[in-house]
């Protein structure tokens, strides 16, 4: 549902327009009694507006009492008109019925069921789907939990498999944040920072935090923009900080620097972040504590040392092949290996990114997770080092597809934003979300209900993963480590269809080790070096 509203708090508008309504009348009735009867019209939406003010569940009719209930008229009038204003939005093409079920209605604990089957043309191509068992299993009672920790990690990391993606205070709000950590706090499962910093609103309600550590180094920089080890150890000892995540890159604009608006940049997020009031903040495209490949890894030492042994890894868009593969071989030549690597998709989203980087830059999440885990397998580190998939994950099926491909955890920021009340009207960067979400709006802000919008993170993520877990037990597995690509089914056309791993060349372990090398990496393999990135190697081309 897309509504333009204007830059005026909506309450004062309604406080005053009531205050003007109701004077005039009086004023009316001096010289007939008849205006009294405006009242039969007046006094009703008076009350519903001081209502909507008043309840904490809905953030739009807090924000906008009265104008706020044509949205939930439209809900209340489904599925055909809510269907194109709630799904059109989404990425500019509809979201299925399960989808919105599981952002919608779980976040709710509504009625979780849907009429008249599949709701989606299984004879579309790239459908996708899991064949069950005829003795399926009984589901698991808890949620299998990832330890995240190498040899070299001393304080490992139980994780859910589902957790909350990157997304930064400043691109969101102080009340999404704070809702976001009690979620995390309350379904057991870490919350991520995002590059905007470690902030108060993150540690008020005692979630797990992955403390992710972008190209300006935000919370822990010197004055010049540098990489600060002292402020970094300080905050990195806080007993919530579970892990630490080195960015190098992001979906939505790989290969571009983070971009936080002038409007967004209020005195608190400025201080937060060690940066100017009122300027655009726009992080370096690339990192200054390292630029190679064994500087990098030499960054995760030196992290996980200071942090006094948490797990410490990086996140990244694929892009070269050569350059992760660089990665790679510097792990074979020093030993040192991160704890963990997120694989973000180059469909990931984000509240601001130039159009051409968020739609045509960066491997797309399936295909890049299929080539880190063929990487890491085929250097025989795979089981030394844990996956995370990052893009578009917000159903139970979308664990299953990502743990059959490589993953052994997801995150999701788009599914969480929704749990927390987003309606995706697309001013994340106008610093006018109608929600308080996207807003550092004292007066939008205030229309989210920490309390009311953590329960509803933590319902998410709670029926999601259960979910997962009983789709697991439909196709006759009782553990996640099971799930292989040759579970997956995709229609590649009318009348083909493949599994997943026959699609995807899967290669042996230790493959890359030796020659003769799987001929998908040969190429690649050969020219990735463990002391340069592609760019050093071509400004060296004369």
């Amino acid at each position: 549902m897309r509504i333009m509203f204007g830059h005026v708090p909506a309450r004062k508008v309604f406080v005053i327009s009531s205050v003007v309504a109701v004077s005039l009348i009086e004023i009316g009735s001096l010289y007939t009694p008849v205006a009294y009867w405006a009242y039969l019209i007046v006094g009703p939406l008076v009350l519903l507006g001081i209502r909507d003010m008043g309840q904490k569940k809905h953030a739009i009719k807090r924000n906008f009492p009265i104008i706020g209930n044509i949205r939930y008229l439209f809900e209340f009038i489904r599925p055909e008109i809510n269907q194109y204003f709630v799904e059109s939005n989404l990425d500019g093409r509809p979201f299925n019925r399960e989808t919105r079920a599981n952002i919608y209605q779980r976040a709710k604990r509504d009625l979780n069921t849907h009429p008249f089957g599949t709701q989606e043309n299984v004879y579309d191509i790239g459908y996708e789907w899991i064949n069950h068992s005829i003795s399926p299993l009984t589901p698991l009672k808890e949620e299998p939990r990832i330890l995240v920790g190498g040899n070299e990690c001393t304080r490992p990391y139980l994780a859910s498999i589902f957790n909350i993606s990157a997304m930064s205070y400043g691109a969101l709000s102080k009340n999404a944040v704070l809702a976001l950590n009690k979620g995390a706090q309350l379904g057991g499962f870490a919350h991520n920072t995002g590059e905007g910093g470690l902030t108060p609103f993150h540690l008020e309600n005692g979630g797990d935090i992955i403390w992710q550590i972008g190209t300006g180094y935000f919370g822990c920089r010197t004055q010049d923009g540098h990489f600060s080890a002292l402020k970094f150890s300080e905050k990195a000892a806080i007993d919530n900080v579970k892990m630490i995540e080195i960015k190098l890159s992001q979906g939505a604009k790989p290969g571009h620097g983070g971009i936080l608006p002038a409007a967004k940049v209020t005195p608190e997020i400025a201080q937060i972040r060690g940066v100017m009031v009122g300027q655009d903040v726009i992080s370096p495209p690339a990192h200054t504590a390292f630029s190679t490949p064994k500087g990098l890894l030499e960054f995760v030492a030196k992290l996980r040392e200071l942090s006094g042994g948490k797990p410490v890894g990086f996140k990244l868009c694929i892009g070269h092949r050569v350059e992760f593969l660089g990665i790679c071989k510097a792990m074979l030549a020093t030993g040192i290996l991160p704890d963990f690597i997120t694989v973000d998709g180059g469909e990931g989203g984000t509240g601001a990114a130039p159009l051409e980087f968020s739609d045509s830059v960066g491997t797309p999440l399936n295909d890049a997770l299929v080539f880190v885990h063929n990487a890491l397998v085929g250097c025989g580190l795979r089981e030394k080092i844990r996956i995370i998939a990052s893009g578009k994950i917000t159903t139970g099926f979308n664990l299953i597809t990502k743990i059959a491909m490589g993953a052994d955890m997801c995150n999701s920021a788009r599914g969480m934003m929704f749990a927390l009340g987003c309606i995706q009207a697309l001013q994340c960067h106008a610093n006018t979300c109608p929600t308080g979400v996207a807003t550092q709006n004292p007066a939008l802000i205030k229309g989210l209900d920490v309390q009311d919008k953590s329960v509803r993170v933590a319902n998410f993520h709670d029926a999601t993963v259960e979910s997962f877990l009983e789709i697991l037990g439909a196709t006759g597995l009782s553990n996640p480590t099971q799930l292989k690509p040759h579970f997956i089914y995709r229609r590649v056309s009318l009348t083909q269809v493949k599994t997943l791993n026959q699609i995807y060349d899967y290669i042996e372990p230790g493959a890359l080790l030796s020659k003769p090398y799987p001929l998908i990496f040969e190429s690649d393999w050969e020219q990735a070096h463990p002391d340069y990135f592609i760019n050093t190697a071509f400004s060296n081309v004369s």
